[in-house]
């Protein structure tokens, strides 16, 4: 049994048996490192139903226990807590038993099914640096998912349709010359973006004449000629002209090609997607039903809404007066029909930036009075904005940090630096090409995940490849390191489980131990940060054995088994991790 359930038995007994506190469970801790010992119990909640001094409770707690479990060593008492140090024993068993269980963390499979929504882009314009971390972010989770014995289905959903993209076409249709992607050499997203650019461009210098003749602004707004042909592209598309929705389809097409290519430099896919011109029109039937139950009204002008007042929301629009729908209605009747697409689903992700936070709540408070019993299980992955020391992005203005563009800068960047170190300089071992990619898109993905998906991220490309520092790379180097060690071995030595670990080595073991427990709370928070840092705890506390004691050449034979399991273990488990962040480890540094 793992120590701390064993332990959390144990103390449930002891309280039933002795005060009469029945309690299933109780919470074990790690003992925080400036105390001895290595699993602790808080006494206080326990104190205010018996008649004891805490120090004389504690101490016939410890004592029970020390004497109900071989694993436990000794204890000692601090204020109000009990550590309990854990035998040597123990953990050399512990590391025994896992050293060939490649899938030691993991949980078996289920048939039980998660849809995750992540990326979902505008076509027009190219993936930005928000995108990467909603493409990092959704994908992590997915792979969370996974190992905590779970099915995926990856989703988007593509805002293929609306007056932006008719903005983006009609720029083209005016000012292309017939020029495509191919024919310069452009990649398609970036091409229908500059396009999208222009179209502003445009509309502000033609808005600005508006003005200076004295016509209000927001007047002006939609009084200019470009925004005029936009509204009757839309319109076209809506009445299905087939020219405006020949170019239409040419021009995705184009945005789509210049996604996968993103997609795969980033290592993300999908499993299916949505467009939004498939979608925009689901959801009336829905909230027919909803008339028809009277969870839904009508105004007198035809619109119809749902009162959320009581619920501690505010009155919201599902239909507009003119018969059209509104973003809401599509996401009602989207999230029915990707249900009805996948069986056997327990709960469905959106990985969407904090400015949709309230969309949210009223979105999944809306279904469930409908009736959607699942709607309980809908979960809102919000996190919060990327920025670079250069400040804030803008697409329509072009300013905006290009996702590819960030990528082959960070790696030309880890290039330049990794061929400036003496090691190098002094040697013709260069890395190729694929080498330094993995190095940069680690870096890159390491630094956006470490950060609790709720926090704003101020992304330092220069900061996120230092090899020293908690970083991608200071985290690849380790595993470059140790797989050099264990190449000088054929076979590890069986463990002397009597062995007497050092301060270093249990240190390690004790973090490897907790593994399966962070894989389960990263699953609970829905938090690839939590992986992120106790994937740079175990490298930095493997670092520190590493300088400390000699792996390869130690002191006897069972030191040098203990140290080269310890070293195969922490490899395994950098792979697991570096796995559920998408980050592939490189063969050399």
């Amino acid at each position: 049994m793992e120590i701390k359930s064993e332990i959390s038995n144990l103390a449930s007994n002891f309280l039933n048996k002795n005060f009469s506190i029945k309690t299933d469970y109780i919470e074990i801790q790690n003992t925080k490192k400036d105390f001895v010992g290595d699993i602790t119990i808080v006494l206080f909640p326990y104190l205010k139903n018996i008649n004891k001094d805490k120090s004389d409770f504690g101490k016939e707690f410890g004592e029970y226990i020390k004497k109900k479990s071989s694993n436990v060593q000794d204890f000692n008492i601090v204020g109000g807590f009990l550590n309990l140090t854990i035998s040597d024993n123990y953990y050399t068993n512990f590391i025994n038993s896992i050293n060939n269980n490649l899938n030691f963390g993991k949980v078996e499979p289920s048939d039980d099914t998660y849809i995750v929504e992540f990326s979902s882009p505008n076509t027009n314009k190219p993936l930005h640096l928000g995108h990467i971390r909603n493409n990092l972010l959704g994908y992590s989770i997915s792979k969370i998912l996974e190992a905590n014995g779970k099915k995926v289905q990856k989703v988007q959903i593509i805002n293929d349709r609306g007056i932006h993209i008719c903005k983006s076409m009609v720029a083209w249709r005016q000012y292309a010359n017939g020029s495509t992607p191919q024919s310069l050499n452009v990649k398609g997203d970036k091409f229908v973006g500059d396009y999208y650019i222009m179209f502003d461009k445009i509309h502000k210098e033609q808005m600005s004449k508006l003005i200076e003749s004295g016509m209000d602004k927001d007047l002006a707004s939609d009084s200019t000629d470009i925004m005029k042909s936009a509204k009757e592209e839309l319109t076209k598309w809506e009445n299905n002209d087939k020219e405006t929705r020949e170019i239409w389809k040419m021009m995705n097409d184009w945005v789509y090609d210049g996604f996968e290519k993103t997609y795969s430099l980033l290592g993300v896919s999908f499993d299916k997607n949505y467009y939004e011109s498939d979608t925009y029109l689901l959801g009336k039937d829905i909230m027919l039903e909803g008339l028809k139950n009277n969870v839904l009204y009508k105004r007198d002008d035809s619109s119809v809404w749902i009162n959320l007042d009581s619920d501690g929301l505010d009155e919201k629009l599902l239909q507009r007066s003119d018969g059209t729908s509104v973003y809401m209605t599509q996401d009602l009747g989207t999230a029915v029909q990707r249900i009805s697409d996948h069986s056997n689903v327990k709960g469905m992700i959106y990985t969407v930036g904090n400015e949709q936070d309230y969309h949210f709540k009223v979105l999944f408070k809306i279904l469930k009075k409908l009736g959607y019993d699942w709607a309980d299980n809908l979960y809102h992955l919000s996190y919060g904005m990327v920025d670079l020391p250069s400040g804030k992005m803008k697409s329509r203005e072009g300013t905006v940090v290009d996702a590819d563009d960030l990528i082959y800068d960070l790696i030309d960047t880890v290039k330049e630096t990794t061929e400036s170190l003496d090691k190098y300089q002094s040697s013709n071992e260069l890395l190729d090409y694929e080498e330094y990619k993995k190095i940069a898109l680690g870096a890159l993905k390491y630094y956006i995940l470490k950060v609790d998906p709720k926090k704003n991220i101020l992304f330092n490309p220069e900061e996120s490849i230092d090899l020293t520092g908690n970083t991608g790379p200071f985290i690849q180097y380790a595993y470059v390191r140790i797989k050099s060690i264990l190449k000088k071995v054929n076979k590890v030595s069986d463990i002397n489980i009597e062995y007497n670990l050092n301060e270093k080595e249990k240190e390690v073991i004790k973090i490897i131990h907790e593994f399966p427990t962070v894989i389960k709370s990263s699953y609970k928070e829905l938090s690839p940060a939590l992986i992120a840092n106790y994937l740079y705890d175990l490298v930095k506390s493997f670092n520190s054995l590493y300088q400390n004691h000699n792996i390869l050449n130690s002191e006897s034979k069972d030191s040098t088994s203990i140290r080269l399991t310890i070293s195969s273990k922490t490899a395994d488990i950098i792979e697991s991790c570096c796995d559920l962040l998408g980050i592939e480890l490189p063969n050399k540094m």
